[in-house]
């Protein structure tokens, strides 16, 4: 088409081709922003959401505190075989943190909380003695408690070693049993029902 065969419709006809062309242009130029918008968009989800989810995972790790042990129940009891230790566990540090003395009235027990209070009975001999828990033990398969020396001088079971008992939980003395002065520790010439064990092994 020469400059002289351009008429009024051909130049409508030019504009009309540029105009489409540029309104296609734009049309795409649009729909890349907004998929460029929504990629965006998109991101930002995907990093609010790691960041929520690294958030529960540190809270789901954390340490709460465990609290005290609830009480035990008064009255419940149980039945098993009870020994007793002295040496070579005297003066050494109780897992309460109390140091332990085999001439005081104390005892171990595998879960009962510390300072619950236990009626223990010799079902050979019927004799009694109130015990305070501050250890943990036995270790030793069929027992369910380790009385300390003196509370096993009170039932009468410190040469047979292991009897048959029956304990019961109870309250709190209103007065402290009196201490007793330290002696030493039974032989096994004198008093042979207690076979020496190595430390850990109760």
């Amino acid at each position: 088409m020469s400059v002289f065969d351009v008429t009024p419709r051909s130049m409508e006809r030019v504009l009309s081709k540029t105009q489409k062309r540029n309104q296609v242009e734009l049309f795409y130029m649009t729909v890349r922003a907004i998929h460029a918008g929504a990629n965006a968009i998109a991101i930002a989800f995907a990093a609010f959401l790691f960041m929520l989810c690294v958030g529960c995972g540190t809270h789901t790790r954390a340490q709460v505190p465990r609290g005290p042990s609830p009480p035990a129940r008064i009255g419940q009891t149980e039945t098993g075989i009870a020994s007793w230790y002295g040496n070579p566990y005297n003066g050494r540090r109780t897992s309460s943190g109390e140091i332990f003395d085999m001439e005081q009235l104390t005892a171990a027990h595998r879960t009962l909380p510390f300072n619950t209070w236990l009626e223990v009975t010799n079902l050979t001999n019927g004799k009694q003695v109130d015990v305070r828990i501050t250890d943990r033990g036995p270790f030793i398969k069929g027992r369910i408690i380790d009385i300390s020396l003196r509370a096993a001088r009170e039932i009468d079971m410190v040469r047979e070693g292991i009897v048959q008992v029956r304990i019961k939980v109870i309250g709190a003395p209103a007065v402290p049993p009196p201490v007793t002065p330290p002696v030493s520790a039974p032989t096994v010439s004198d008093e042979v029902g207690q076979v020496p064990e190595p430390p850990g092994s109760r």
